[in-house]
């Protein structure tokens, strides 16, 4: 744009912050090889900036406060993180790559909160378009809309004095590149076309007599490896996509939509590697808009990791939050031990404006009480596959509290097909002489105008519910391999067959090991059924679910049987269980509560009775 040059001096606008503006100031540099490129940094802090800019890819924090010569009282600390995504950070790399002399255009840096100590120039900080909008519109087109859309208030004439006075330091002979915020643009340029009072190159201090001048003290500090999600502007994610991006800076620099997509890609994997739950397909619709809409409150194109973290925590769980947190705070480069005094800072430490959000990765226990001091944490591996070593196959059994819960739950699900077949006889008739089984309000209502009163008449149906058959996975892609068949232990005990994934594939004690139901068949009374996978009985079944309702048809006592799935058996089964004498009931699994479903869905495999013993110290 030939409107951003006056003579041998052109200027690049940034956002700082900012990937797009990021890499955009990596390509001018490269381009242009400039001899000197001017920063709006601040020259207190040069020594600092640099040797933090040095320690790149690992990632510095430089801290500094003022010291009151006269009181000897310093004010409290502030903190700045250096990172590679930020244009300035990448102006002073880029420069020095190609040899060009670093100047900072500012001043002294501020005290606490903005607080502008004597002789200190405060960041220009007006509120900018998403820079998303320059990957998509374009740069140029990106700077005349900002600018058009800038406030037309005065600039403070300290932070335009000291930038002037050290642009006019520079050579004039040879090409400089200034990389300035944005709002900073227009009042610079026009401070350089019609030069005042107090601009001959110099910068401006306080007259003697004044208010005291004060020391300033800095420090580059090493950032802890568990903080950079926390402190930095971007998710540690996508600034390692910049920072390899910068090796090849003729390929197309990364797109942070698309950034986004692969963060929540990779955490989607871990939450499923961890819990063995995958997210469906209505979830990660619902998660986008969830995140979209709280971008657009935020007068943002694209969510922040914080709206990230709230979509996620909404529409899945804190798990799949915590994963999604876990994967954007990755960063190879850093180090917990340093030449550097190693912090770890929290966002409040950098702006006194913050969001917080708590995330529990476990499920809250009924009695919500601390922990007693002292608790042992869970039994972890001394070495990898300790516990697989553990198993000798002699036999399997189950957790005995988990068994209560699916009981229970196989209660509720008979209870409710009950109340099916129920409804189903149910019927509807105008009042005559009997309030029958009672008025039945939404029918009265419609025929109000008539005058007429309607009563409800509810027969039972004949015969109960008897086998019970859940299928979470019809198991397409033949992810449940693990099928078997197990006898209750007393009476009150359903026999049970499922198919599930390889429990000892992920071992959580020794002999312990974790896995996750595709489907299950429950029947009473126990110690009846006979291995199902094995019996040719069922060999007409083309998957596992139609074996389970099979056998469920064969089994069953009573002359329901319940069918909870996503959708409902071939038609063909229904003449299948006329000729048994049974009737299938089906139940869509969206009519039931997914926390409920969760809870049930998980199974723990004991190798052998005298696990339960130490069952406890291992499972929740």
């Amino acid at each position: 744009m030939s409107e951003l040059r006056r003579g041998r001096i052109a200027f690049l606008p940034v956002v700082p912050g900012s990937l797009e503006f990021a890499a955009a100031t990596r390509q001018a540099i490269l381009a242009a090889r400039p001899a000197t490129v001017a920063v709006g940094l601040w020259r207190g802090l040069e020594t600092e900036f640099l040797s933090a800019v040095a320690r790149l890819p690992e990632m510095s924090a430089i801290s500094w406060c003022w010291t009151d010569p006269l009181s000897g009282e310093d004010t409290d600390d502030s903190y700045l993180v250096v990172e590679p995504c930020d244009p300035f950070v990448e102006a002073i790399r880029s420069a020095r790559q190609v040899g060009a002399e670093v100047v900072f255009l500012l001043g002294q840096p501020p005290g606490p909160a903005g607080e502008s100590p004597a002789g200190a120039s405060e960041p220009f900080a007006d509120p900018l378009p998403d820079p998303y909008a320059a990957a998509r519109l374009g740069l140029p087109a990106y700077l005349r809309t900002a600018l058009q859309e800038l406030p037309s208030a005065g600039a403070d004439l300290q932070v335009v004095e000291d930038m002037v006075g050290a642009l006019q330091g520079v050579d004039p002979a040879g090409e400089t590149l200034v990389v300035v915020a944005l709002p900073a643009l227009a009042p610079l340029m026009k401070a350089l076309k019609q030069p005042g009072p107090g601009q001959a190159g110099a910068e401006v201090f306080p007259e003697p007599g004044d208010e005291p001048a004060l020391r300033l003290a800095a420090n580059v500090l090493n950032l802890h490896p568990e903080c950079l999600a926390e402190v930095c502007n971007l998710p540690p994610y996508y600034v390692e996509r910049y920072e390899r991006w910068r090796e090849t800076p003729e390929a197309k620099p990364p797109d942070r939509l698309q950034l986004q997509r692969e963060l929540l890609r990779e955490a989607e994997f871990n939450y499923h590697a961890q819990t063995t739950e995958t997210l469906s397909v209505w979830q990660r619709r619902q998660m986008a808009r969830y995140s979209r809409k709280l971008a657009l409150s935020a007068r943002l194109l694209l969510p922040d990791l914080f709206d990230l973290l709230t979509a996620a925590r909404g529409v899945a769980d804190d798990n799949f939050a915590w994963e999604v947190w876990h994967a954007a705070g990755q960063w190879p480069w850093q180090l917990e031990e340093s030449d550097r005094e190693t912090v770890k800072l929290s966002s409040e430490d950098l702006s006194p404006r913050t969001r917080r959000m708590r995330l529990r990765r476990m499920p809250l226990r009924e009695k919500r009480m601390r922990l007693p001091r002292g608790l042992k944490d869970r039994p972890k591996e001394r070495f990898p596959g300790e516990w697989a070593r553990q198993i000798d196959g002699d036999a399997i059994c189950s957790y005995p509290p988990e068994d209560l819960v699916i009981e229970d739950y196989g209660r509720v699900l008979r209870h409710k097909a009950r109340s099916m077949l129920t409804e189903e006889r149910s019927h509807v008739e105008p009042f005559v002489t009997s309030l029958l089984d009672g008025i039945d309000v939404r029918e009265t209502i419609r025929n109000w105008h008539r005058g007429e009163i309607w009563v409800r008449r509810a027969e039972r149906a004949a015969g109960d519910v008897g086998a019970v058959v859940v299928i979470f996975n019809e198991d397409a892609k033949d992810q449940y391999g693990y099928c078997t068949t197990w006898l209750g232990e007393h009476q009150n005990e359903s026999d049970m067959a499922f198919y599930s994934t390889f429990p000892f594939d992920h071992m959580v004690g020794p002999g312990i090991g974790r896995a996750e139901y595709g489907g299950f068949l429950m029947v009473l009374p126990s110690r009846r059924m006979f291995d199902i996978w094995s019996d040719p009985d069922y060999d007409m079944a083309e998957n596992k679910p139609e074996r389970l309702l099979l056998a469920a048809l064969d089994y069953s006592l009573e002359r329901h049987v319940l069918y909870v799935a996503a959708k409902p058996p071939r038609s063909i089964f229904r003449t299948v269980a006329a000729r048994f004498g049974r009737n299938i009931l089906y139940l869509p699994m969206g009519q039931l509560s997914p926390s409920k479903l969760k809870r049930i869905r998980v199974v723990h495999v004991l190798d052998g009775y005298r696990r339960r013993r130490v069952a406890k110290d291992y499972l929740w």
